[in-house]
């Protein structure tokens, strides 16, 4: 309800203050600009807003933005006139449905786009499941090409090798894998012989989509230019060699000097503009590749993929997220805003887009499947991965806006080609969820065994698997390895220096360090050599430091004064007349108390790790207060209760006096919350000499809730 007051007064507002803006009366330069700020505007909330609504639905987000597009555009609501703009927000401007400038902003977003996925291509996967991949990725990729074209020629009565057709083809081969390697994620199906399978013939799917996708444009330029076609057979074949050759020598060249380039970046760029050079080196060899006739995304993948296998790789992707995330949406949000509502609904392109659905899932089905049942894989298997194939997204979506702002693809053809990717990439997701939910092997035998190797870790406490942890990524960095924190929620960080990359996982107290196994005697090294140093600076510290006279000079009492442990203390959670003659007995109840009005994930681990933490020393602090606490993978969110005893328990306090008010404090181990804040602020509201008085005449908790200002 809340949300929905702000969302109509900030409607009302922005709708107040139009006139104001129209009344300037600025040059045309000026009101054009300004206009093109609104629109920006409008569309970045548009993005975030689809992308939240999509996720709501557990779908992805990609689609959220692209109905959000369509809803503002100028064939919907930005059309209406509104106070200031006549015309709609987003008026036609001069027959096209969006002005120059969003048609730029969405060319840099696709340039992005595919940088990114070049990035992200794992070579060593297409190398390692090269057989497997390059047949399931061939056969995908061959099957929805003639799939697409040939459907084509039924509704164009053009020939097979006629430009619109061609698209067609080209639209129906890019797999969006990220949507399947979602669900596979969610079922803990990642590394089995189908998800290892699905995402190395997705890398293989990407390269020959890119390669089939600058053979086309060559062709299409070629045929363009010579007013329909009258090529033959082999003119036909020496574009098509001449546009593979361009690809072909940009990756290699760029593969085989990637180091090279890699280390230019980082002298020229430092450690804080490298990634922005890379981007800008993208945009560069996007700019030559649409010189030369091709597309410029394809420029940019290429850029994407000689950096894949350096060091930069992850930083990259790292450091650009925020300008990934401002711009991707973007596009999709435009790709959106192009779509003819009216024409998709007639019957003949209605027809057409149901149609082009059922055979690009058909095509993927088959052209993956099939080959899979000669490469160890059973019906089921085969059948999983040809579902994993079938989502359509991202690259599918930009060849359509290649495809429209060429003349190629007419509004009809542009509307039935985002229907298909809408469908593909809502109904794959719920056939291959429920072809993993059964419980057969998908292989004929069974499945060996990865190649990376493993070394897991126990220690003592989270703590103590956090100090190690750090310290050791610490040290790598100091022999020149980049750290990237993939992760936080799940503490996952990747390792990577040249040709060697180790993973570590952080998961309550195991650490897992994962590599090759010619690289996991130099991680036993260096694991070794961390644990040496801490334990000879443990010693030090224990010469050097006594933590007795550091608990004496806490004084939490003299804290800054703020009730931050109001925000997690429940009044259920406060326990008058405490029955306990130990300090044990005392964090038992409490702890039960809290498991009681909480839920908590592990009542019997929060017990434990309060305890643990009591032992190395005592929480009692002065004036009858104890804070038992600990960081806890038992909880999902900071929980505290307090507890009152009249009689007073033994806590060994910093002045000798028994503890009559004992507040614990728990938080989770692996999420960042104001735990140490917590103790400060409930220790200086726990100082006054006042509310400590009226606690302990408090009656009832709601009374004692009251004192402390809840």
């Amino acid at each position: 309800m809340i949300r929905r007051k702000w969302l109509l007064a900030f409607a009302i507002l922005f709708i107040a203050l139009i006139p104001a803006f129209a009344e300037s009366a600025p040059s045309d330069t000026a009101a054009y600009i300004t206009h093109f700020v609104f629109q920006l505007s409008i569309i970045l909330f548009a993005a975030r807003l689809g992308g939240i609504a999509a996720g709501a639905l557990s779908l992805p987000g990609v689609l959220g933005e692209l109905i959000a597009g369509i809803i503002i555009g100028p064939y919907a609501l930005g059309a209406l006139p509104l106070p200031g703009f006549a015309q709609g927000m987003f008026p036609m401007v001069e027959g096209s449905a969006i002005p120059l400038a969003l048609q730029a902003f969405a060319s840099v977003a696709s340039i992005i786009l595919l940088f990114s996925s070049g990035l992200e291509t794992d070579l060593d996967m297409l190398l390692r499941y090269s057989v497997a991949g390059s047949l399931i990725g061939i056969g995908g990729v061959v099957f929805s090409f003639l799939f697409g074209a040939f459907l084509g020629t039924f509704f164009t009565h053009q020939p097979l090798l006629a430009p619109v057709n061609m698209f067609l083809g080209i639209m129906s081969t890019a797999t969006s894998v990220g949507i399947t390697a979602r669900i596979l994620s969610d079922r803990k199906k990642m590394d089995s012989p189908e998800g290892v399978t699905i995402l190395a013939a997705a890398v293989f799917d990407d390269v020959l989509g890119i390669i089939l996708l600058a053979i086309v444009l060559g062709i299409v330029a070629v045929l363009e230019g010579s007013k329909a076609g009258g090529l033959s057979t082999l003119a036909i074949a020496g574009i098509a060699a001449k546009a593979f050759g361009l690809w072909l020598a940009f990756t290699a060249l760029g593969l085989a000097f990637s180091k090279q380039i890699s280390s230019l970046i980082k002298k020229i760029g430092g450690e804080s503009h490298f990634n922005i050079l890379a981007l800008g080196l993208a945009l560069f060899i996007a700019g030559i590749f649409e010189m030369q006739g091709l597309s410029m995304i394809i420029g940019a993948y290429i850029v994407g993929l000689s950096l894949s296998k350096t060091e930069l790789s992850f930083l990259i992707q790292d450091k650009t997220k925020v300008i990934y995330e401002l711009f991707v949406p973007l596009f999709f949000v435009v790709m959106g805003m192009q779509v003819e509502v009216a024409r998709i609904l007639e019957p003949s392109v209605l027809l057409f887009g149901l149609l082009f659905t059922l055979s690009a899932m058909l095509a993927k089905i088959l052209g993956c499947g099939l080959p899979s049942l000669f490469l160890g894989f059973n019906e089921l298997g085969a059948l999983r991965i040809g579902v994993g194939m079938v989502p359509r997204g991202e690259v599918a979506l930009i060849i359509a806006g290649i495809g429209l702002s060429s003349g190629i693809l007419s509004p009809g053809f542009f509307g039935a080609s985002i229907l298909m990717t809408i469908l593909t990439t809502v109904l794959a997701p719920i056939l291959l969820t429920a072809l993993l939910e059964r419980k057969e092997r998908g292989t004929r035998k069974e499945a060996k065994t990865a190649t990376a190797e493993s070394l897991v870790i126990e220690m003592p406490n989270c703590e103590l698997a956090e100090l190690i942890s750090t310290t050791l990524l610490n040290d790598l960095q100091r022999e020149g390895f980049y750290v990237q924190l993939m992760s936080i929620r799940d503490e996952i960080s990747h390792i990577r220096k040249g040709d060697v990359s180790i993973s570590l996982k952080v998961n309550r107290r195991t650490l897992v360090l994962e590599s090759a196994p010619e690289d996991m005697p130099f991680v036993r090294a260096m694991l070794h050599e961390t644990l040496v140093k801490l334990d000879a600076n443990f010693d030090k510290l224990k010469e050097s430091v006594d933590p007795d006279a550091l608990r004496r000079d806490l004084d939490v009492e003299k804290s800054r004064k703020d009730k931050t442990f109001l925000k997690i203390l429940d009044p259920r959670c406060i326990m008058i007349d405490m029955k306990a003659d130990t300090k044990e007995e005392a964090i038992t109840q409490l702890v039960d108390l809290l498991d009681t009005v909480h839920h908590l994930r592990d009542r019997n681990q929060v017990l434990s790790d309060v305890l643990e933490r009591e032992k190395l020393m005592s929480t009692g602090m002065q004036h009858g207060i104890a804070i038992p606490h600990a960081r806890t993978a038992g909880v999902d969110k900071p929980v505290l209760a307090i507890g009152i005893s009249r009689e007073g328990i033994d806590f060994q306090t910093i002045d000798g006096t028994p503890a009559h008010i004992i507040a614990l404090i728990a938080s989770s181990a692996g999420d960042p919350a104001p735990h140490m804040q917590v103790l400060t602020s409930l220790g200086s509201t726990l100082g006054s000499d006042i509310v400590r008085e009226k606690l302990l005449r408090a009656r009832t908790r709601e009374e004692a809730a009251e004192i402390l200002g809840l």
